[in-house]
């Protein structure tokens, strides 16, 4: 069968893949749910989700950098990315020897298409399906407006969350206002979000792990802001995590 990923590139497959490479963690968790956990043979160092399960498979390096000497011993039949997390180099030169899908997410609904897709792909659909609508009972409802915020991933240099993310998508689903209007991820300086004056600044657990000591630090320069260190996985993962997220934002 042919099959177009979200960069409108079309791969075919002649039977559901066996062995399988992920190269995303929202990703890799999601194959797990959708069952396939005994059909991958090959993840990221980063793919922490579900608990064991790259003790179980091929560790083939990170998402920017790919071993492809292990990729290779694997012989996989499939290989799913991401065009943010993954490089363009690295992907291109997989192209070439393997077929390769590729997930382009900045919005709640491209998620979902990428879970329907990924089930298609994999003759999982009945799974996929499922784990859409779940998702959807928690997410597809209003949440409370909690009020403006900044929402930071790094902190040398800082680095903070702008439009046209799958981030600012979920911090709006979420109920927040995001004050950055740049796009993607721009660097700001502490004097820029003392002059936006935010209700919440919100510090994510990843990539930069933010913890309490930081709160202190940024509270002396913003005494009248709510901050929140926040699980940067229920803003970002977007495969099957966003099973919790719904929850998570009724909580915060």
């Amino acid at each position: 069968m042919i099959f177009t990923d979200q960069l409108n590139r079309a791969i075919s497959l002649p039977n559901p893949p066996k062995r399988i490479v992920s190269l995303v963690p929202s990703q890799t968790e999601l194959l797990v749910d959708l069952g396939l956990r005994d059909r991958i043979v090959g993840v990221t160092k980063f793919c922490i989700h579900p608990k064991g399960l790259k003790k179980e498979k091929t560790v083939i390096g990170g998402t920017k950098n790919f071993h492809f000497d292990k990729i290779e011993s694997l012989q996989p039949d499939l290989i799913i990315g991401n065009k943010e997390e993954n490089y363009k180099e690295g992907i291109e030169k997989l192209a070439e020897k393997y077929l390769v899908w590729m997930s382009d997410i900045f919005t709640l609904e491209d998620a979902y298409r990428m879970i329907l897709s990924i089930g298609e792909l994999t003759d999982t659909s009945i799974q996929a399906v499922q784990i859409v609508s779940q998702i959807k009972d928690g997410l597809d409802k209003e949440f409370k407006l909690k009020g403006s915020a900044v929402y930071l991933i790094w902190k040398d240099p800082l680095i903070a969350i702008g439009s046209n993310t799958f981030i600012d998508s979920m911090l709006e689903k979420g109920g927040f206002k995001n004050l950055i209007n740049q796009s993607r991820y721009p660097e700001i300086d502490l004097e820029e979000i003392v002059k936006l004056n935010p209700e919440f600044l919100l510090l994510s657990s990843e990539p930069f792990p933010f913890k309490e000591k930081h709160i202190l630090f940024f509270q002396e320069k913003l005494p009248k802001t709510k901050i929140k260190i926040v699980d940067g996985e229920m803003f970002s993962w977007y495969g099957s995590r966003l099973l919790f997220t719904g929850k998570y934002f009724e909580d915060l």
